[in-house]
């Protein structure tokens, strides 16, 4: 069974820049088995319906502005995965969630930053799922329940998101300056409850995790961490990845699920 994985992607500009951020992810794609599809959870394509793309040549979507020219002429070509696309679907409706097939949605930053890293070669097909940031985690949550069958089918689950994600605070903050407590409790607290299995102290972050609502004004940025914690079968033994900051306030941990320890 394949395991399943949350990363905090981070900026757009990451492939131009990719530090220690995208040597943690080719490492970590060099060590993961090769699915045979991979169902991407970005916090960048919002639906009021769960929706799965099925586009057969998924476009490269440069979702940003006001960055270098040369990022807007890198491409990720990777197939596209339309029958798990109608596999995700008929899971969820399988759950008794409604949900439906896009035509032509591409793959956001979200998904092709962190995949030009994972899987270079552009080999591997891939889909992606939407998110309801007005459903809240507990609806992730059981998305990704509704979704770990796939799992046995070699398809990789992975979430896209932040583990912290205040825009305007990142461009208030001097980049040379330490991440400040608010930041850094915040992550340690969504680390312990994840090492405790303590999944109800994560559906109710907002009111139990330090300084929740300053790392994240709105939840949109978490909630693919919750479709992860729902798809995994064991949250307690998961793998902490990749625990660096950048930007002074912007968290890239990454965390792998039911994977076997090296």
């Amino acid at each position: 069974m394949m395991p399943v994985l949350f990363l905090s992607h981070g900026a757009p500009t990451l492939p131009l820049d990719a530090g220690e951020t995208g040597a943690a992810w080719r490492r970590l794609g060099e060590r993961l088995p090769k699915p045979s599809s991979i169902l991407m959870i970005s916090a960048h394509w919002e639906t009021s319906v769960p929706t799965v793309s099925r586009a057969v040549r998924p476009e490269t979507i440069h979702d940003f502005s006001g960055f270098p020219a040369e990022l807007y002429q890198l491409r990720y070509p990777a197939p596209g995965a339309p029958e798990m696309a109608r596999a995700a679907v008929a899971a969820l409706q399988q759950a008794g969630i409604s949900a439906q097939l896009d035509e032509s949605h591409g793959l956001d930053h979200g998904a092709w930053v962190p995949l030009s890293f994972l899987f270079p070669q552009a080999n591997v097909p891939v889909a992606q799922l939407s998110i309801q940031p007005g459903m809240g985690p507990a609806w992730h949550v059981a998305l990704g329940r509704a979704l770990r069958p796939l799992r046995e089918q070699g398809i990789l689950i992975v979430g896209s998101g932040a583990i912290t994600h205040n825009l305007r605070a990142i461009f208030r903050h001097p980049q040379d300056e330490p991440a400040p407590a608010w930041v850094t409790e915040f992550r340690d607290w969504v680390a312990s409850r994840i090492r405790e299995g303590d999944l109800q102290a994560l559906l109710d972050y907002r009111s139990g995790a330090p300084h929740a609502a300053q790392n994240h004004p709105t939840d949109e940025h978490l909630l693919p961490l919750f479709v992860a914690l729902g798809a995994a079968d064991d949250i307690s033994s998961a793998q902490h990845l990749n625990a660096v900051m950048t930007f002074g306030l912007l968290a890239m941990d990454a965390w792998l699920f039911d994977a076997p320890v090296e």
